[in-house]
């Protein structure tokens, strides 16, 4: 819609996850270290934790585009919440028949899997986005499945998804669980220096050559969005909207807070909206 205004190849505030527009904060860089970590020692279990929107999906497929043709990856992205096991959503992820037969000829199915992968000089790498929807009989189950690894760690697993994940493993009865967890972090939202970076970095990558948002104006819209991407990128596309119906070239913070004004006024969820900022300097 606006891109062409503005002079861009394509939207800069996207919100599917695009590991292209990825910005490596050092909390980023941290987690990725740790998934690459998880990866390159044969950790057990790896777990990354991160609020809605934080980027941890663009983490993962940032992983997925670095991995060796050896490493043979399997991604659950929508966790299942009825009473199929987890061994079927494991089979259909890496490509095995996941429909015919018993739980005990499902589980040989993956084993068998799982140890030819091995015995071809690969290795298996479940990742499972959204693991917070899994209760604690599902991770026990994961837990069991990853007892295919022996004396060889054939089989790796990794955990993403939000807070409540953390709280979940650390509730009564997951110590087992607990302690094969090799590598884990927990990604906290952008600070106000970073989001400086995370603007310029994003709008870059779309092509763009010169300021578009005023410094007051990104801080506006890092205070409101709670330093979450996600909810940043929303924001930030609405103001660029705006600032194209005006024929403007630079979002402003009167801009802003008349984004905020009207999502709060006139927006679906504007009930819930907490507050609308003092509108700057033009």
């Amino acid at each position: 819609m606006y891109e062409a205004y503005f002079g861009l190849r394509e939207k800069p505030f996207s919100i599917l996850p695009d590991p292209r527009f990825l910005y490596f904060s050092r909390n980023h860089q941290m987690a990725f270290s740790m998934l690459e970590y998880g990866i390159v020692n044969q950790a057990g279990f790896t777990v990354i934790t991160g609020a809605i929107g934080s980027g941890k999906t663009t983490l993962i497929r940032q992983l997925l585009g670095s991995l060796g043709p050896d490493v043979r990856t399997g991604l659950i992205s929508h966790t299942p919440r009825n009473n199929s096991s987890m061994l079927q959503w494991i089979l259909m992820a890496f490509g095995q028949n996941f429909e015919d037969g018993s739980y005990a000829g499902q589980y040989k199915r993956y084993s068998e899997f799982v140890t030819s992968e091995f015995a071809r000089q690969g290795r298996v790498v479940l990742i499972v986005d959204e693991a917070q929807n899994l209760d604690a009989e599902r991770l026990e189950e994961l837990r069991m499945l990853s007892n295919v690894n022996t004396e060889d760690m054939m089989m790796q697993l990794i955990l993403v998804g939000q807070p409540e994940l953390r709280a979940t493993l650390q509730g009564p009865g997951m110590e087992q669980f607990a302690q094969r967890v090799s590598s884990d972090f927990h990604l906290p939202a952008l600070q106000a220096s970073e989001a400086m970076f995370y603007f310029d970095h994003r709008l870059r990558v779309a092509g763009c050559d010169r300021e578009l948002f005023s410094n007051e104006a990104k801080r506006m819209i890092h205070e409101d969005g709670k330093g979450v991407p996600r909810l940043m990128n929303v924001l930030a596309d609405r103001c660029l909207v705006y600032a194209y119906a005006e024929e403007a070239s630079l979002v402003t913070p009167r801009i802003v807070h008349q984004v905020i004004a009207d999502r709060a006024q006139h927006g679906v969820f504007g009930s819930h909206s907490d507050h609308v900022p003092v509108a700057g300097t033009i």
